[in-house]
């Protein structure tokens, strides 16, 4: 069998393919076999039927031959799309030229195939990255936290203000006036004003509330369906008063002895969890910043399979939680086609992704050794409990492990790329990968 590739346009590639008469009559004889095996006929045994009288059953021996032509053919073009490598994403339009009745046989087939595309600029590529500095502010605030675990509630004759407590007593009524309301009662209840944590108009009157106030409002509840006509009144406003950050509070909140190490350590861990945060971000950013690189249109067909294929992963997760998809959907709140759009932008994105490393492998001329593919499988062995020659086995007799190489060749080049793009956090000032590393340092030396 030989085969040849030629661009078409609306990005196929058109496969000319000549098959030797020798590898038909092979064909035919296997489709012999099985219609000997499968066919029935009276006065013969199973296997035994002798080729002349199937051919008069299918039709005569033209008929045979379509039918030894139509379960040969994928067999041919699959191995012609690996002779060419050509990388199909749709199925084939396929034409027999010459050889349907007897001879060798010519057939075209037109495939739509996985587009290049562009990625100009990714050698001056961009990241942006969360701040590696810790802000004064930051280091206050998560010292004010440490001082509200031992602050004191004074009552204050002043309005309240957000951030106050404010001792009320609370009472719903629904609109219906029916059902039981108790559940909308409460008294002596401490509440934070500006917290949210009942209705945001709860939070609107007390602020500027004073101790004696009555005032009535009406809202609906999350999840009530009526509106609630609520009265409150403000018996106390209390303010939180925060001890002073001295060393002997220090020493009594914290396992330092002062005020200034304990600042010290909160703003190191502080910028250890931005290290950790940036670190994070670093590959998904880079991926983003690609992305924006790649302007071409991408064929649906791609956008489709990548969408089935998240969908069909989040079913098999689903189900081993005992959930269906539906029900999931629902519990987001979201709407079936508002959360397949959501999906849609991600597969969109992914391909984008993919597209766009391939590109990268090509430009860089990334490659995966035999070795480098040993060890993939023998990782993809150690998940299957499986060894390694049976997993190339299976994946050559699937022909995808021209696919495993290929995924290997595309994490190879993301690393390229996470390697060499510029590093810039919020504010555009450069970020050293070497601050970066301080976490992973840490954590392969413990």
């Amino acid at each position: 069998m030989r085969a040849t590739a030629a661009p078409e346009e609306g990005n196929k590639v058109r496969l000319s393919v000549e098959v030797d008469e020798s590898e038909i009559d092979e064909a035919l004889d296997e489709v012999m076999k099985r219609l000997a095996r499968d066919v029935k006929v009276p006065g013969f045994r199973p296997g035994k039927v002798p080729r002349r009288v199937i051919e008069a059953r299918m039709g005569g021996a033209v008929a045979l031959r379509g039918e030894a032509l139509r379960e040969a053919l994928p067999g041919f073009y699959a191995r012609a799309v690996t002779d060419t490598e050509v990388d199909p994403i749709d199925q084939p339009e396929i034409d027999i030229l010459a050889g349907d009745e007897s001879g060798a046989v010519s057939f075209d087939a037109v495939v739509m195939v996985r587009p290049t595309v562009a990625i100009p600029g990714y050698q001056g590529l961009v990241v942006t990255l969360p701040s590696l500095e810790v802000g004064d502010d930051e280091v206050k605030a998560q010292i004010d936290r440490l001082r509200a675990t031992s602050g004191e509630l004074i009552e204050v004759a002043r309005p309240a203000i957000d951030g106050d407590q404010v001792t009320i007593d609370i009472h719903g009524t629904r609109g219906d006036g029916e059902g039981d309301d108790s559940d909308l009662d409460a008294e002596d209840f401490l509440y934070e004003v500006g917290s949210g944590g009942v209705v945001p108009e709860l939070d609107d009157q007390l602020m500027g509330g004073k101790t004696g106030d009555i005032f009535t409002f009406d809202s609906t509840p999350e999840g009530l369906d009526q509106s609630v006509s609520f009265r409150v009144l403000v018996k106390d406003v209390k303010e939180l008063v925060l001890p002073e950050v001295t060393d002997e509070w220090a020493s009594e909140a914290s396992e330092f002895e002062t005020a200034e190490e304990l600042t010290a350590d909160i703003a190191d861990r502080l910028r250890q969890r931005h290290i950790s945060q940036a670190q994070m971000a670093l590959q998904p950013r880079t991926a983003e910043a690609l992305v924006e690189l790649v302007t071409e249109e991408i064929p649906e067909q791609l956008v489709l399979e990548e969408l089935r294929e998240r969908i069909h992963d989040l079913n098999h997760r689903l189900e081993s939680q005992g959930m269906t998809l539906g029900q999931f959907v629902a519990a987001t709140g979201r709407g079936e086609q508002e959360f397949l759009d959501e999906l849609r932008v991600g597969a969109e994105q992914s391909v984008k992704v993919d597209l766009a490393l391939r590109t990268l492998v090509d430009e860089e001329g990334i490659e995966v050794s035999d070795e480098e593919l040993d060890e993939e499988l023998a990782t993809m062995g150690e998940r299957l409990e499986m060894d390694t020659d049976e997993v190339r086995e299976q994946l050559e007799r699937a022909g995808r492990l021209p696919a495993v190489r290929s995924d290997r060749r595309k994490a190879k080049a993301m690393r390229w790329l996470v390697d060499n793009v510029e590093l810039v956090d919020e504010d555009g000032k450069p970020v050293s990968r070497d601050d970066l590393l301080v976490n992973q340092g840490e954590e392969d030396s413990e």
